[in-house]
Order: structure tokens, then sequence, then C-alpha cells
């Protein structure tokens, strides 16, 4: 897969919940992991200012709940994701502290986001087996997320006061705002 099978709003897939995997069959579910993980690369790579910090599976058209997580934030050269199936929030903590987001979905828009700062994850690795996560920062903002893309959410679907709420990047990487009258509402891709 490459960055050209990434589906983007107003694409009505990315309103729908995705399925339960109910086996785990290593070759179907590492075979997607695998095809999202290039798209993802192939995207990041197309981006000079931005990595790919997740992916989930509607995102390239494929309605299971699998989510591919990078694991490293850091450092762009680090290319290996990490896999959930079936990843869900079984706690929610902390404080709720908005920040900006992006999505692979959404081209081109940025805006900034209420999250919870700690959650408590349970998914299944790639062997079957149940791993729960304890994560803060952002590593919790990207698996609240990706599980939201799971359930048919998008970021921009927890930003309640639109004006002021959407940036886009300059050529050089900086957030610049948008004018939600004429740069959101007036091309109205985002609610479609």
């Amino acid at each position: 897969m490459t960055k050209d099978d990434i589906i983007t709003l107003p694409n009505p897939h990315l309103r729908q919940k995705s399925s339960k995997i109910h086996v785990v069959t290593a070759n179907d579910v590492v075979k997607l992991a695998d095809e999202m993980t290039a798209a993802a690369l192939d995207w990041e790579d197309s981006r000079p200012h931005e990595i790919s910090a997740a992916l989930a599976a509607v995102q390239v058209d494929k309605l299971e709940r699998v989510v591919i997580v990078r694991a490293d934030f850091e450092r762009k050269s680090t290319r290996e994701f990490i896999t959930l199936i079936n990843p869900e929030i079984v706690k929610y903590e902390g404080e709720i502290v908005e920040d900006f987001e992006g999505c692979l979905s959404v081209k081109s828009i940025y805006g900034k986001v209420p999250r919870y700062s700690k959650i408590r994850v349970k998914a299944m690795n790639l062997d079957g087996e149940e791993v729960r996560i304890k994560a803060e920062g952002f590593l919790a903002r990207v698996l609240q997320h990706e599980i939201d893309h799971c359930n048919g959410l998008v970021f921009i679907d927890h930003i309640k006061d639109k004006k002021d709420a959407f940036y886009t990047l300059d050529k050089k990487g900086e957030l610049q705002p948008l004018d939600y009258d004429k740069d959101i509402a007036e091309n109205s891709i985002l609610w479609d």
C-alpha cells in the first residue's frame, strides 16, 4: 500500500464503526499491519515536517479494529510500528488537555483537541495475547485518536468551538490559523 490508499474525508467509511477481530489469524493481520505501515511511511516520506504517529485500518479502507502505533515518536529514522488488535480504552485518568492534532485522513487541517492526559488500554498483539498499556502524554493522545477511528470518529468531532480552532502547516512546518468561515465552512468537506 501507498499513501494513495489512505482514505480521507468525506469518505463515509471514516464515520463507520470497525468490526472486532474474533480470531487472530497471523497471516491476515500481519499482512494488514505491514500494508498499513507501508502506507503510513509513504505518507510520511512525502511530508518533510511531519511524522506518521499511527494509523487505523479504517484509514486504508479496512473496517477492522486494527491500529498501528509508531514505536518511537522522537526519531523519524525509527520506522517501526506496534500493532494493536481490538484496542479499547478501559480507563480515563488525569486531566483533560487541549493540544494540536492532525490526521492522515483529514488533509492539511490541524485542530486543538481536548483529550485525557492518561489512559489505560487493553488490546491483543499479533500473537493473539492480551496486552495492557498505561499511556500518558502524547502516546495517550495518539491512542485515543486511533481508537476513535475504530469507533467512526475523527478528531474534528471533538472540537466544539469551531472559530479559532483550525490550522494548516506553512512551507516551514509552522502552524498557521485558518479562517473557519472562509477556509472550512465554505468547503464543508469535514462534516459531509
